[in-house]
């Protein structure tokens, strides 16, 4: 026997064949890669969906952008805010809402609620007073009189200021001695740094309507270790 029959020659039909299943395995390598791409895309695609509709309808996502809110939310801080928050309650007193600025609605603002709709909002003496929602407290004429003696109407109180960093400025040109009336379905807010903020005292559009609400802020998530729920805690409500 020859060395020669110690060898295998391929055919071409072997070559062929050989030749066929590379091809068919790249094919498979191809439809591998693209399938993954499309995977990858079609997750991006749903992840990205899912962070649109909840940005747009669940939360809203806000920094901080000054201390008008101090101590409570300090600037640069960053919350999330319930979109959803008012579709079955109505705004509460004390409640920190994210809404539209009522002198400009492409700004929001974030600022606590004081005055509920219908009431007479009383600023004297550094401190603040709800005169109940249906009290009549006259006009402009009666605001002098409502500053020197603000628990004159049944019902009248005294708002928490435990949360605010200093007592409000008494100082009489600064004109902190203001009388407000709420219309219906509004709402009058401040800032918790009180001495340093600009908010219904001072706008020339003075209330934040109901549908001036965007959310009510509830939840910060920077810096980490301030993580955690924002709200009121006291009872006075």
């Amino acid at each position: 026997m020859s060395d020669r029959d110690d060898f295998k020659f391929d055919t071409e039909n072997d070559i062929r064949e050989r030749n066929n299943k590379r091809r068919k395995r790249k094919k498979e390598e191809e439809k591998t890669i693209k399938q993954t791409i499309i995977e990858y895309v079609v997750t991006i695609a749903v992840v990205l969906g899912i962070g649109l509709f909840v940005m747009n309808f669940i939360l809203v996502n806000a920094e901080i952008p000054s201390g008008s809110m101090e101590n409570t939310i300090m600037p640069g801080e960053r919350i999330f805010g319930n979109r959803l928050a008012y579709n079955f309650k109505d705004p509460e007193r004390y409640d920190i809402i994210i809404f539209k600025y009522p002198d400009d609605e492409s700004q929001l603002f974030i600022k606590r609620i004081i005055g509920l709709p219908g009431e007479t909002v009383i600023i004297a003496d550094g401190k603040v007073y709800a005169v109940p929602a249906g009290t009549d407290t006259g006009d402009e004429t009666d605001d002098a009189m409502l500053i020197e003696n603000p628990l004159m109407h049944e019902g009248t109180k005294i708002l928490d200021d435990s949360y605010i960093p200093e007592p409000m400025s008494t100082d009489d040109t600064t004109k902190t001695d203001m009388v407000f009336r709420v219309p219906e379905d509004s709402y009058f807010v401040l800032g918790d740094n009180r001495n340093h903020s600009r908010d219904s005292r001072y706008w020339n559009n003075k209330f934040v309507s109901r549908d001036q609400i965007v959310g009510e802020a509830g939840f910060r998530y920077w810096p980490i270790t301030k993580i955690g729920i924002i709200g009121y805690d006291g009872e006075d409500k």
